[in-house]
């Protein structure tokens, strides 16, 4: 495996030289053959299980641990960073770099006390979810190998340790920016900024205003990425700054979860007590965590500070309008309509004020709503207990649909090109992870298998599509660490 590493071309304040820390006995549980093929890694399972345990380092590359700061649940932690996981290096693919980064490899200086690992558990978790959003067109961090240490881990009980391998676009944050923002080191945050921008935004050095130009280019990557997660109730759990990317990608699949039923004030995480991070809160949450990369960036974006506000605080008014927009054309798309007309807003508006009190299923009732268009109802009018006025609405759905002269049968095609019918749901995950911890990985790898098609209905995973019983519902979600 060959690796580089132009992290290390930064100053030794961005990070800490540091090797993964050895296991005793690990096991390959999982290996994306399809995802080291587009990144041209030609090894076999013995080489992976070797390189992706941390027993061993590829040559000519330096693994370290990144420094950033964050702002969690809105206070300020002055410093985090990886305090379990160690950057091995970068794979170019066609001019790309992309990180390898080992979780759960062991402590850093940044593990304030902590032992450095992960549990099975949130390895095998992250695994399925962080696929299963690749495959559902959401930009996101991926798994390239999960491995089980052969040693425990102590959290609120003992369990097998794991290790992850996430490939990422990078690792840089708002909170990477923040660390030195925070510290006043104005040399560092430009010389972040100008490596993130060689290395995400080539196009933009051409341009005047490089700095205001980053900030743009953030805001619009998170635009399309949150009207993504919310077209699919993905819930992410922990949008702190140090979760937040700049590249655009999802990144840290802790606490988070995919919605059952449809409410906006969803929450799962165990540690969101106000649920400042609700299903409904993430648009804004996106804002404020930009808010937080714009003040880190305002001294360079003009000299006259308040040119510079005027300037960032017109992207931030931009973002909240655009994501907004964004929002209104994938969901309004997901029944067939237009997101830019008002009529149509209106009646996507109507569906979702239905679905709330019906506990309406959020995956399932768009999936089946293009089957009303071939005179299916039933399908779709199961998920609503009281059908007074969903049927109402879905006459007048149909109608507006009839208006626009489109083929029915083409337009069910388009909405189950987007709507669709398997995500992670959180009980599937959990009975994976369960068997897993019991020496059985079939549920985990069937999960996997079923995940790479969302949009296509297969019968032999029918069980997969079927929301949880009442004793099956995951109310709370936890975090890895």
């Amino acid at each position: 495996m060959k690796l580089s590493n132009s992290y290390i071309g930064l100053p030794e304040d961005f990070y800490q030289v540091i090797n993964p820390l050895p296991v005793k006995s690990p096991k390959l549980i999982a290996f994306n053959e399809d995802l080291a093929k587009d990144l041209s890694l030609t090894m076999d399972l013995d080489e992976a299980l070797k390189y992706f345990s941390g027993n061993s380092v590829p040559e000519n590359t330096t693994p370290i641990a990144l420094n950033y700061a964050g702002h969690q649940f809105g206070n300020f932690v002055h410093e985090l960073g990886d305090g379990r996981a160690t950057l091995l290096g970068e794979i170019e693919v066609d001019k790309e770099r992309f990180d390898v980064q080992l979780k759960g490899s062991g402590p850093t200086k940044f593990s304030r006390q902590g032992d450095g690992r992960s549990a099975l558990g949130p390895v095998i978790r992250e695994y399925i979810i962080s696929e299963a959003m690749h495959h559902l067109n959401i930009p996101t961090t991926r798994a390239l190998a999960a491995v089980s240490t052969g040693e425990h881990v102590f959290r609120e009980q003992i369990e097998p340790g794991g290790i992850l391998t996430r490939i990422a676009k990078s690792h840089i944050r708002v909170g990477t920016f923040e660390y030195f923002a925070s510290r006043q080191q104005w040399e560092n945050v430009k010389l972040l900024a100008d490596y993130t921008i060689q290395r995400h935004f080539p196009e933009i050095r051409e341009l005047d205003n490089h700095y205001l130009e980053l900030l743009k280019a953030v805001s619009n990557g998170q635009s399309k990425l949150i009207a993504k997660w919310m077209s699919v109730g993905f819930i992410h759990g922990v949008m702190n700054t140090d979760n937040f990317t700049i590249s655009g990608e999802t990144l840290d699949y802790g606490p988070c979860a995919f919605m059952d039923e449809y409410d906006p004030a969803t929450v799962y995480s165990s540690i969101d007590h106000g649920g400042r991070y609700a299903f409904g809160n993430q648009p804004s949450i996106a804002a404020w965590n930009l808010a937080s990369l714009a003040g880190c960036l305002i001294s360079f974006i003009d000299n006259d500070s308040k040119k510079a506000n005027e300037l960032a605080t017109k992207v931030l008014d931009d973002f909240s309008i655009n994501t907004n927009q964004e929002i209104l054309n994938v969901m309004c798309q997901k029944i067939g309509l237009d997101g830019n007309s008002d009529q149509h807003q209106t009646i996507l508006k109507d569906l979702l004020k239905i679905m709330i009190p019906n506990q309406a299923d959020y995956i399932l009732s768009f999936r089946y709503l293009g089957q009303a268009l071939l005179d299916k109802d039933s399908l779709f009018l199961d998920q609503f207990k009281e059908k007074e006025k969903i049927k109402e609405w879905l006459s007048n759905w149909k109608l507006t649909v009839k208006e626009l002269d489109l083929d029915a049968e083409e337009l069910v095609k388009k909405m189950d090109s987007i709507n669709p019918i398997y995500i992670p749901r959180n009980h599937n995950v959990d009975n994976a992870i369960k068997a897993a911890y019991e020496d059985n990985l079939e549920p985990m790898h069937e999960l996997l298998e079923v995940l790479k098609n969302p949009f296509k209905e297969n019968k032999k995973y029918s069980h997969l599509t079927v929301p949880p019983k009442e004793e099956e519902k995951i109310l709370q979600t936890f975090c890895g660490t």
